[in-house]
């Protein structure tokens, strides 16, 4: 029986959502975008201010509101993928994660970055979603090839 799939993603620029829509194309599934009640604007993303909105809710570990619920209850397996803020998935990741029950799914982390490899295995996402069963991630660049994601995918055996 085949294993049904979602790929899901939090996007702020646009990257992460090349690779999502990459990703979907080549598993065949649905995509979902993890989107924010109230949408990032650049000044919000500025790493180097600390009073930027990206920048405080990384440094208290805020739960940002999603405007609306993606429900994850018919899928077995659930791609989520997000930029690497911080080192880590901008809290809204954590957001999704700790909004739906993962019990006995799967869960396949991958990240966007241009430089930085930190945050894409997603361990650092376990606590939000400890009853699925985590692979670990991989960090992509928006013109990573469909090609390249297939051969990452098949990789899993899912």
């Amino acid at each position: 029986m085949a294993r049904k799939t979602l790929v899901t993603y939090f996007s702020a620029t646009g990257n992460t959502r090349e690779v999502a829509q990459k990703l979907a194309k080549v598993v065949g599934t649905d995509v979902r975008e993890i989107l924010p009640s109230m949408p990032y604007i650049a000044s919000d993303l500025k790493a180097d201010d600390e009073k930027s909105r990206a920048s405080v809710e990384h440094a208290v570990d805020a739960r940002p509101q999603m405007a609306k619920a993606i429900n994850v209850g018919d899928y077995d397996v659930v791609f989520v993928g997000y930029p690497i803020w911080y080192g880590v998935a901008p809290q809204i990741v954590r957001t999704f994660l700790e909004s739906q029950d993962f019990s006995g799914k799967t869960i396949v982390p991958f990240a966007t970055s241009s430089g930085s490899v930190d945050g894409a295995s997603g361990e650092h996402l376990h606590d939000s979603a400890p009853k699925a069963t985590w692979k670990t991630g991989r960090r992509f660049t928006a013109d990573v090839s469909e090609s390249a994601l297939g051969q990452w995918v098949e990789g899993f055996g899912l």
